[in-house]
């Protein structure tokens, strides 16, 4: 069949004139341009944002053309394409990727140089876009990279949160949480797109009407609808010309202002449905800890899911009409984690009820077009919500999702005849006082694929989490490693590593990130480790200066950096890391210190607002630091530094920083993690715990070059039933002094009972976290990183060899397994006119 095109009678193509020249001296005439002429200013100041301003404007140009051509060869070729669904996008600054993947890097220093400007100050001018909260984020912002270098046409849908994940502010130890106005001096990358503005129904209620050719119908009527408006973003491949998209909805009222109410004199009633409207998209995930933020949650996640799934459809039928005979063999839809996971029912209603399918037609073609990612183990990987807050919000759906249940059951029930315990297990509505629906249960329901991202987390879905619809569909269940963009975690972050790898190996391993493995031959070579610990140290002095800057405290280069940057939650044990750190202070203290590396031990993230625990432990490592810092036994041994507002940008410091990568979650907790993988690939060595991702980056870099501790899953379910942290503590003399210390109030002397909940947590036998468990394990662990530090020829070999075994985690790979075993996309072919 001919693919239609989305031109109208009377369209007429714009002359596409030749492409712009990639040279300083161009880049240079467009800056200048859009500095005095578009933006209207005289006078360069070295920390204007209308200088970045004006850099994006050159590059986006560039961006643009070819941008417009991925598009047209993407549409000519009525190509498959995939929509990745995701509440997050952890963007970061988007500037010098840009001019990495446009190959113009170079020659945008080089002009920027000729009128006394450093295109570093200039970068630093860039907000990073906080769209999403950590590594999921991150992940889906990797993905995006590797499928525009892959040349996969893949189109990216998210969110246009106002403000976006919290700025952090450290007061008397304390997390203080300030709105990130990331939008407040413009957004130079993104294109508002108003034309394909769609319309979201929320409220109202479900009917049963009458057609003209007397067919009973579903309608959902006297709804309560908002616009999503699409903002695009490109996402520029490595050298190849392709430029992907990045879409995300803003949200916005119908009808704005209502004059009446306005002239009778009730303003803040004439722009209520205005600010209802834009609550949906004004912050990244409100606090949930009440119903209201709990119904902002589902608005948002039905706002996402419904918005991309019309978008689609739109874009289907500009080139095929009515006719979706052929939908599923050109689209998937990729659901990044739970949020999107409505999407399931609102595919079938968008097919039934707008588009007059029936419900056996409409259900193939959802089943054929789903696909669930699932990215945790933890209780919220079976995120659930009211069937009262469906029935309120989201009527239609609710109709729908019970249908689905409905027929599911009595699938289950063919399969396992008389198994009710089963039938209420797979259900998904889990009854009780308050029904809920389990919203991972109908991803995985309305899903051909069902992928973990490790081996150990996939293991664990099938064999714990989702072991029932493992049992029913084992060939739905599939494993994707995670892994990390090396052009943004490498190449971008680390140009001194970069040079010398590069250097000595060549270019490739930057499209290729297996080819990286050249350089364990080097790993032994005196010279190359000499430069290689030149690189290292330049970066820890580079990190050291925005350590000051940030907290005004001086921290040695010359320090093992010991570092642990990540969200911060219980079952990643930062408090574990904490418990070491005093456990040094006292060793030190009681002239028991000859010998320990001295180290910094630098640890950074931010707590969900309402996660109190969370927000206890960032308050204890800021009053252990202050403690520890201030001692002048402590000088030139020890430091404790809390980093604060930590984000994409200041990883891109860390990593490249950072000697020791502290890995340390429960085992059995985290899915993946993607923080280890960027300090593998920048040489840091990992001490963890077999959990996530870990396991693996152990298998490929050999168990000599990563320091295991802790219990594995396996001990920690034999443990639960008899965990007993009292008597690990009474007989660990180490572990006595440290727990002794907290309890003494030492670190909180004016602030009685502060640390009550977190020494508490340590010693109750119910702890998930099993802190206590495996802190002898981590303390001797540490020991041997530290002594094996001390030697610096054996260090700087592991630090080799960790970057050069980190092949298999570049998103690279990872993609290419998404294709190769779910999506099943032809490279886009661009035009080469």
């Amino acid at each position: 069949m001919t693919a239609k095109t989305d031109r109208q009678p009377g369209d007429r193509e714009l002359l596409q004139t030749s492409e712009l020249p990639m040279t300083a001296d161009a880049i240079l005439s467009d800056f200048t341009h859009y500095f005095g002429r578009m933006l209207g200013r005289r006078t360069i100041k070295v920390d204007s944002p209308f200088l970045y301003q004006s850099v994006v404007y050159a590059a986006r140009d560039r961006l643009m053309e070819r941008w417009n051509k991925t598009r047209n060869a993407t549409e000519a070729n009525d190509t498959r394409r995939v929509a990745y669904l995701s509440l997050e996008f952890l963007m970061g600054r988007l500037l010098r990727n840009a001019l990495l993947n446009l190959g113009i890097e170079k020659e945008t220093t080089e002009a920027l140089d000729r009128i006394g400007l450093d295109l570093e100050d200039v970068c630093e001018q860039e907000r990073d876009a906080g769209l999403g909260n950590g590594g999921l984020g991150r992940l889906a912002a990797c993905f995006l990279d590797s499928c525009a270098t892959l040349s996969l046409p893949v189109i990216g849908y998210g969110i246009r949160y106002q403000y976006g994940m919290f700025h952090q502010r450290i007061e008397n130890g304390f997390q203080v949480e300030e709105a990130d106005s990331w939008l407040r001096e413009g957004f130079p990358w993104e294109i508002e797109r108003i034309e394909y503005a769609q319309t979201i129904h929320f409220g109202g209620r479900s009917d049963v009407q009458i057609d003209a050719r007397g067919k009973s119908r579903h309608v959902w009527v006297d709804t309560h609808d908002v616009l999503a408006i699409p903002y695009d973003i490109p996402v520029p491949g490595f050298e190849n010309n392709v430029v992907n998209t990045l879409r995300l909805w803003s949200a916005a009222a119908r009808d704005e202002f209502d004059l009446e109410e306005f002239n009778a004199g009730s303003y803040a009633d004439s722009v209520a449905s205005k600010n209802e409207a834009e609550n949906i998209t004004m912050v990244l995930y409100p606090n949930a800890a009440t119903e209201n933020g709990q119904e902002l949650r589902l608005r948002q996640q039905y706002f996402l899911a419904s918005a991309s799934l019309q978008d689609t459809i739109r874009n289907w039928q500009e080139r095929h009409g009515d006719d979706f005979s052929t939908f599923a063999e050109k689209n998937c839809f990729q659901l990044n984690d739970t949020h999107p996971a409505v999407a399931v029912a609102e595919l079938m209603r968008l097919l039934i009820d707008v588009h007059g399918m029936d419900w056996g037609d409409a259900w193939d073609i959802t089943r054929s077009t789903m696909a669930y990612t699932n990215h945790t183990l933890l209780p919220e990987a079976l995120e659930m919500w009211p069937v009262a807050m469906f029935r309120r919000l989201l009527p239609r759906l609710l109709d729908i999702i019970y249908e689905i249940n409905a027929r599911f059951i009595a699938d289950i029930g063919q399969h396992w005849p008389g198994d009710n315990q089963r039938i209420r297990r797979m259900s998904l509505i889990q009854e009780g006082p308050e029904p809920m629906i389990r919203m991972a249960y109908l991803a995985i329901v309305g899903s051909f694929s069902i992928n973990g991202v490790a081996a150990l987390h996939s293991r664990l879905l099938r064999e714990g989490l989702f072991r029932d619809f493992a049992e029913l569909w084992p060939e739905r269940f599939n494993n994707k490693t995670n892994g990390v963009t090396q052009r943004r975690w490498l190449a971008a972050c680390n140009p001194g590593l970069s040079s010398l790898i590069s250097e000595t190996i060549g270019e490739k391993w930057k499209t290729d990130l297996d080819k990286l493995h050249a350089i364990s031959s080097y790993a032994g070579d005196k010279d190359f480790q000499a430069r290689w610990r030149d690189v290292k140290r330049s970066n820890k002095e580079r990190l050291a200066a925005d350590i000051k800057k940030k907290t005004k405290l001086s921290v040695s280069a010359d320090m093992m950096f010991d570092v642990q940057v990540k969200r911060i939650h219980e079952y990643k044990r930062q408090l574990l890391n904490v418990l070491h750190a005093i456990h040094l202070y006292d060793r030190i203290r009681r002239g028991d210190g000859d010998g320990l590396v001295p180290r910094l031990i630098l640890i950074g993230g931010k707590a969900a607002p309402g996660y109190v625990m969370a927000k206890s432990v960032i308050k204890c490592i800021n009053n252990v630091a202050r403690v520890i810092n201030s001692d002048p036994a402590m000088k030139g041994r020890l430091q404790l530094v809390f980093y604060p507002d930590y984000n994409v940008s200041a990883m891109e410091k860390i990593c490249p920083a950072a000697d020791l990568s502290e890995q340390i979650s429960t085992a059995g907790k985290e899915a993946s993690g993607t923080g280890n993988m960027k300090f593998m690939m920048n040489g840091a060595v990992t001490i963890g715990t077999l959990d996530g991702a870990n396991v693996e980056i152990r298998e490929a870099v050999g168990e000599e070059n990563f320091f295991l501790f802790g219990n594995t899953v396996e001990e920690i379910e034999a443990l639960r039933g008899s965990y007993d942290p009292l008597s690990i503590i009474d007989n660990d003399d180490d572990f006595r002094r440290v727990i002794n210390l907290l309890q003494s109030g030492h670190f909180n002397h004016f602030e009685p009972g502060i640390f009550d909940s977190i020494i508490q947590s340590i010693k109750e036998p119910a702890d998930m976290w099993m802190t206590a468990a495996d802190f002898r394990s981590f303390v001797d662990a540490q020991d041997v990183a530290g002594k094996a530090y001390l030697d610096k020829d054996r260090w700087t070999r592991m630090s080799i060899l960790n970057s050069a075994r980190s092949g298999r985690f570049s998103t690279d790979r990872t993609m290419r397994d998404y294709n190769n075993d779910i999506w099943h996309l032809d490279p886009i072919v661009l035009d080469a006119k």
